[in-house]
């Protein structure tokens, strides 16, 4: 029986990646529809997914596939027909192909079954994942977006706003997409016969949250096929004018996609305009936040100088000091009272 699991060292399978000569195509899909058996599912499509090469991260759940995966370009075709003939409902499924792409963006092939391919927090037994919200093609955005009244409506995390997103759109302001969903039900609340568009990276958070705005009385939901992912695509082909504005957060080595050459963001250590995200150098942090060179340069990657003291600190000493330490999710907050923008001052630290 073929191994079913990665079996070498993460860091090994890296360099392995990094040395590959042959480009590399980072690809995004997703799609609901009724899975009988998830566990048989996930192994048969990962032994497939293994002879190709593929590298990535997918999602399967009874509710259906959520994937961002790469292939090597002379096995594209043959991943498309795997993945088409792994279940009726897949052939032809969309996908999205990475607007940015250097092809590093994945060196393992991890495939998990879960409850669900999003977690949503949604215990309705009423809730029907099939009636959706209509789609909106590149051109149909920019038409019911020009519109009065029209209300557009991100539903990524905070920090994936932060970097770029739709001219006008409303921030959903949390770190996940379970409670994004009730917030966004009572924000929108008084405007249930609206034009309401929804968006998101790649399609499944939108396409879901324009269900779950159905489900709660709101008439004339919209969500943008395939996200802002295959909006752009789709928008820079037909020569369109792109409504989208900075970078597209992406869950991948890249942790970003330029969109156009607008920053709308600031260094989280300085505050100078800057839209690069980063982990946190010191392995006692790994903070997820946006740092501009010249503070990369000056904290050594770290989001602060205690935590550029403490890297630099022998293993032991290091080992020591994050003994019964929790991380939790390091998830930048982009509150005025986080640390990074509250000690900015006390740290001194400016661009060169």
């Amino acid at each position: 029986m073929p191994v079913l699991h990665n079996r070498v060292n993460n860091e090994e399978l890296k360099q392995r990646m990094l040395a590959e000569t042959e480009p590399r195509t980072t690809v995004s899909f997703y799609k609901y529809f009724p899975i009988a058996n998830p566990a048989q599912f996930r192994n048969d499509l990962y032994v497939a997914f293994t002879k190709l090469n593929v590298f990535g991260r997918v999602y399967i759940a009874h509710e259906g596939i959520n994937g961002q995966i790469s292939v090597p370009a002379s096995n594209f075709e043959a991943f498309k027909e795997a993945l088409y003939a792994a279940a009726p409902e897949l052939n032809g499924i969309r996908l999205n192909i990475a607007v940015d792409d250097d092809g590093k963006s994945f060196w393992v092939l991890r495939m998990k079954v879960r409850p669900k391919v999003v977690a949503d927090g949604i215990e309705d037994p009423g809730f029907d994942m099939s009636k959706t919200g209509q789609y909106l093609k590149a051109a149909e955005y920019n038409e019911l977006a020009e519109k009065p009244g029209t209300i557009i409506v991100d539903m990524r995390n905070h920090y994936e706003y932060e970097v770029g997103h739709f001219e006008n759109a409303i921030e959903v302001p949390s770190d996940t997409f379970r409670d994004q969903l009730p917030m966004a039900v009572d924000m929108l609340r008084g405007n249930e016969d609206k034009n309401i568009i929804m968006y998101c990276t790649g399609g499944i958070r939108c396409e879901k949250a324009s269900a779950w705005m159905l489900h709660n009385g709101f008439k004339n939901v919209f969500h943008v096929e395939g996200g802002i992912i295959e909006y752009a695509r789709k928008a820079k082909e037909q020569g369109l004018p792109v409504k989208f504005k900075g970078k597209n957060f992406v869950f991948d080595e890249r942790l970003g996609e330029r969109i156009t050459d607008d920053v709308l963001a600031q260094c989280h250590v300085c505050g100078t305009p800057c839209d690069t995200h980063t982990n946190c150098k010191n392995d006692g942090c790994h903070l997820l936040f946006i740092q501009c060179d010249a503070c990369a340069a000056k904290l050594e990657g770290c989001c602060s100088p205690e935590c550029m003291d403490e890297k630099n600190m022998p293993e032991d000493q290091q080992r020591e000091r994050r003994a019964g330490r929790e991380n939790g999710m390091m998830i930048f907050n982009k509150s005025k009272e986080h640390p990074l923008r509250k000690h900015r001052s006390e740290w001194g630290v400016r661009p060169a």
